[in-house]
């Protein structure tokens, strides 16, 4: 609907046409209740904590980075529902309330942080550094701007955050665990048993008869719903990104060499300093501590003197592109080795810098970085290439044109998928193969509709347009559909129970003093045993719930637990219980000390904020929150 109002509004005619429509809109504003915005939560309020109101918009941008930052690390992207299965909403929710109280705290206390301590954190910050460990500008912005910063946000972002950890380290100082505390965990985690275990499978459950058609119709009738046929879509989907149509770009040696002059200086390696600064409230103590050093004085006893630490004072070997203030830049690059500036006036105040040791720069040949080059020009031409259809896929996309339709007209490929559900499987249970991985599609395709103009999904650095091309609903299947699978269910029911009540008159025998060894025998199983492993092992042919089982269990005594989905039954005995003594002095537990001094310091600051949203007032709009997560889809 966007699209076609744009669309509408481009001729003299349909600008008058939509300046009428919006005189009515504002004219009905007026009469229906404008009003309502300034009382109790308008429609862009998602929440207030104290004096400080945050945007239903900055909490959605909020809650979609985390999300995308959450399917990078799974590998796919996920879902409204599966993040609301993982409390990713509420956790989020928890997360914004809580830094906005912070920040409300820093506020009232009159806390603030300076612009110098703000960069020294950035220069230090490792996902800013380049290959030599040293600030890279050019990665610095790329890495913000991946993220949705400019240069500003991101500093005044810094700050906020400094701001907090200054609370949050004042509230959880001195917070230490107990001796009994640490010994009590370290025995926990270090204790270790052995087991001797059989384990029973489709062999001792005996012969399964088929199942009779009245018992197989009256099981399906109880077991309907897991055997219901899901919600199918039919999709459509072009991608148009910079890997794709990269791959088909060639570049010339001719158009490389030009590039590689042209970017001589970018790909060449800088000239870099060690350089060192003193700042100073004022030029006149800046030229007294310039004349002590003329006379002796080292530049290192100043800045003792001063009480800066080495990362208040050290920039490190760095390029003159690496320093933030221009001033220290220029004079620093100006320096001969071991020579210290007169006084600066730069951006934080009066500095004197000093050069150390000098590594000169290096530029490369065109032939060493040919490949380099031609693989940056196909990026950038994909880029725009990128850019240019996107262009005219909006451009059909706006006259009505489907996905199918306008990929054909510019001559690229859309996949359809005649049949999909919601976890991204055909309806032969397979995972649909065609989908790029990362790209979320399906879950958009769910919450959208047949008809819809839907708004491209941002991809790999380029776009996605899609169509819902039908919609199959979910239905209840009839038994002649599933018979071959409810009977087999039917039959991995039957051996179930038939190897629990197996397992359950051995563990009666086993504790009325027969052997396990004689039992095994008699049931045609071996005896297996798992020695000294810790709650957390993984073992090779014992299932997790063995373990879990055998720390419920006694020392002599005997359990059972299901295996493999209840196809197997585990019968067990404790042979041994072993509690290692604690060492206080191995690494083990100082890192287990550490652990546990975190947890507690958490918990402190935990309580800390709920005191202050106690104090200052929290309200949440509900309705915007469910809006936001998809709740109320």
């Amino acid at each position: 609907m966007l699209r076609g109002m744009r669309k509408a509004s481009s001729n003299w005619l349909g600008k008058t046409i939509m300046a009428v429509v919006m005189g009515v809109l504002i004219v009905s504003f007026g009469i229906w209740g404008i009003a309502d915005i300034f009382k109790g939560f308008g429609q862009s309020t998602f929440a207030k904590v104290g004096g400080t109101e945050i945007s239903a918009e900055q909490f959605r941008q909020i809650y979609t980075d985390r999300l995308q930052q959450l399917g990078r690390q799974f590998g796919r992207p996920l879902t409204p529902d599966q993040a609301r299965a993982f409390g990713i909403d509420r956790q989020v929710l928890q997360q914004t309330l809580a830094e906005a109280a912070l920040d409300e705290e820093a506020r009232r206390m009159g806390l603030n942080q300076s612009d110098a301590e703000v960069l020294r954190t950035i220069y230090n910050d490792p996902n800013f550094k380049g290959l030599n460990g040293q600030f890279d500008p050019q990665r610095f912005q790329s890495v913000i701007r991946n993220f949705g910063y400019t240069e500003g946000r991101y500093i005044a972002e810094q700050r906020r955050v400094g701001l907090r950890r200054q609370i949050a380290g004042t509230i959880s100082s001195g917070i230490e665990p107990t001796k009994s505390m640490v010994e009590a965990l370290t025995r926990f985690q270090n204790e270790q048993r052995s087991i001797d275990y059989v384990t029973l499978g489709a062999a001792q459950a005996g012969t399964i008869d088929p199942p009779s058609p009245e018992a197989l119709a009256a099981y399906f009738e109880d077991h309907k719903v897991q055997f219901r046929a899901p919600e199918y879509r039919k999709i459509a989907f072009v991608a148009i990104t910079p890997e794709e149509i990269g791959k088909w770009e060639t570049v010339s040696d001719e158009d490389a060499k030009k590039v590689f002059e042209e970017r001589k200086d970018r790909l060449s390696t800088p000239e870099k300093r060690e350089v060192s600064q003193i700042v100073f409230p004022d030029a006149g103590e800046a030229q007294a501590a310039r004349a002590r050093i003329t006379s002796g004085t080292s530049f290192d006893d100043i800045a003792k003197e001063r009480k800066l630490n080495p990362a208040d004072v050290n920039l490190g070997l760095v390029a003159k592109s690496a320093i933030l203030d221009p001033a220290v830049g220029d004079a620093a690059f100006a320096l001969p080795a071991g020579e210290v500036s007169q006084p600066i006036q730069g951006r934080f105040g009066v500095a004197l810098v000093k050069v150390g040791k000098i590594e000169p720069g290096v530029t490369p040949s065109y032939e060493a970085l040919a490949q380099q080059v031609k693989n940056e020009i196909a990026t950038e031409r994909a880029r725009a290439k990128v850019a240019e259809l996107r262009d005219k896929m909006e451009d059909e996309r706006g006259g009505g044109s489907s996905v199918i339709d306008a990929a054909q007209k510019l001559k690229l490929t859309a996949v359809t998928i005649d049949a999909i559900d919601r976890s991204g499987r055909l309806p032969n249970g397979q995972v649909a193969s065609n989908i790029p991985r990362g790209l979320d599609v399906v879950s958009q395709a769910f919450n959208s509709d047949v008809g819809v103009d839907n708004d491209p999904i941002q991809f790999n650095n380029g776009y996605v347009w899609y169509d819902v091309l039908g919609i199959t609903p979910s239905r209840e299947r009839t038994l002649d559909e599933v018979r071959d699978q409810v009977e087999a269910k039917w039959r991995e029911d039957q051996i179930s129970a038939k190897l629990r009540a197996k397992a359950t008159e051995m563990v009666q025998k086993l504790d009325s003093g027969a052997k396990l060894a004689d039992e095994a025998t008699a049931a045609g199983v071996k005896v297996e045993t798992a020695a000294n492993f810790r709650r957390e092992a993984t073992l090779p042919n014992v299932p997790a719930g063995v373990i879990a089982a055998a720390f419920r269990t006694a020392k002599d005594g005997d359990g059972q637990t299901s295996a493999a989905g209840g196809s197997q039954w585990v019968v067990f005995r404790v042979t041994d219980v072993t509690v290692p003594p604690v060492d206080f002095a191995s690494n083990e537990v100082k890192q287990l000390s550490e652990a546990l001094r975190r947890s507690l310091s958490d918990e402190q600051v935990a309580q800390y904020v709920a005191k202050i949203e106690t104090d200052i007032g929290v309200t949440v709009n509900q309705a915007a929150f469910a809006q936001v997560t998809g709740a109320n889809n």
